[in-house]
């Protein structure tokens, strides 16, 4: 039930709005395991002048990228492998013309399952829920 946050320095086309929303669900499942139809894209570009990289207004296309996943659900190269490809992803769709600003993040935030879920259960109730799998 990953929830990622996608913030741009320079609006974006809902045509490539659209294309990084199924993209980067399809890592989300591919590389982290996790299922689309709950993962949840939320895009927001910012005013001109409200992304600043080393004290100055960006002049490159630049994003900043946070997914929420439950804490202990990956392995650091699943969560490195996503951060890779997250990147590479926003980079080809973003940077047409404008040149790709280094400083663009991709960050894994991971929650304890006791603390965040969907449709009125946390992750903690629903592996709760989930049979005991026997032992071989």
């Amino acid at each position: 039930m990953p929830t990622l946050q996608l913030k741009l320095a320079a609006p974006a086309s809902e045509a490539v709005q659209a294309a990084l929303a199924d993209e980067l669900t399809q890592l989300t499942a591919r590389v982290l395991g996790k299922r689309e139809d709950l993962t949840a894209v939320m895009i927001e570009a910012l005013p001109p002048g409200r992304w600043h990289i080393g004290g100055q207004v960006a002049t490159q296309a630049t994003a900043w990228l946070e997914i929420s996943i439950t804490a202990g659900t990956n392995t650091e190269a699943q969560k490195a492998a996503f951060i890779d490809a997250a990147h590479t992803a926003l980079r080809q769709h973003l940077a047409a013309g404008l040149g790709w600003a280094e400083a663009s993040y991709v960050i894994e935030r991971e929650l304890p399952a006791t603390d965040w879920g969907y449709g009125g259960r946390t992750q903690r109730a629903r592996q709760l829920a989930r049979p005991a799998t026997a032992a071989l």
